[in-house]
């Protein structure tokens, strides 16, 4: 089973929102910037997630997307679902489905757990807390790559030596003192 694009877009697109404030909103272009997504192909997942009852559209001017408070609360596996439908790892664990081999399929057991294991971690996973978390971890991103450029003649010696290996130019030997 590979999560679709559509359901990952989806996924950064609830995160991306649930970072916003509750009355803050984005425009379907900010989205895409900040999601990778193509705007034609994010407009029907923001459909679907509006559907679902985890985003709300505005028209206008000062029109965009705001995440809904079910949508701040979701889990990964709601999100998932508003545009996949029901995940099922197998064919045979597909809900109303019936398989010939099942009584006697020794990996039948296994994917039963697989499946269950899958949905409990999807289930657990909830938006608010992935959004809090890449804030977090953008802004320890940011402190890092600040931390280097002050370094005093960190940046700049490892700027020398990015441009000279990427430059096409041989790089200097080093002298060699003969006794």
């Amino acid at each position: 089973m590979q999560l679709t694009r559509a359901a990952d877009y989806a996924v950064r697109v609830t995160m991306h929102l649930a970072t916003l404030g509750p009355q803050e909103h984005a425009s379907r272009s900010v989205l895409a910037a900040a999601t990778g997504a193509p705007e034609s192909f994010l407009s029907k997942i923001l459909q679907s997630l509006a559907r679902a009852g985890l985003v709300v559209s505005r028209r206008g001017g000062e029109g965009g997307f705001t995440i809904l408070p079910r949508g701040r609360s979701a889990s990964l596996l709601e999100v998932i679902e508003a545009i996949d439908g029901p995940i099922s790892l197998n064919v045979c664990l597909a809900e109303g489905a019936a398989c010939d081999n099942q009584p006697w399929c020794a990996a039948h057991l296994v994917w039963v757990q697989a499946q269950r294991a899958m949905l409990d971690i999807l289930s657990s996973a909830k938006i608010a807390e992935l959004s809090t978390r890449a804030v977090a971890r953008k802004a320890g991103a940011k402190d890092a790559a600040r931390a280097a450029q002050s370094a005093p003649g960190r940046a700049q010696t490892t700027t020398r030596i990015l441009d000279r290996a990427t430059s096409g130019t041989p790089r200097p030997r080093p002298r060699v003192k003969r006794s």
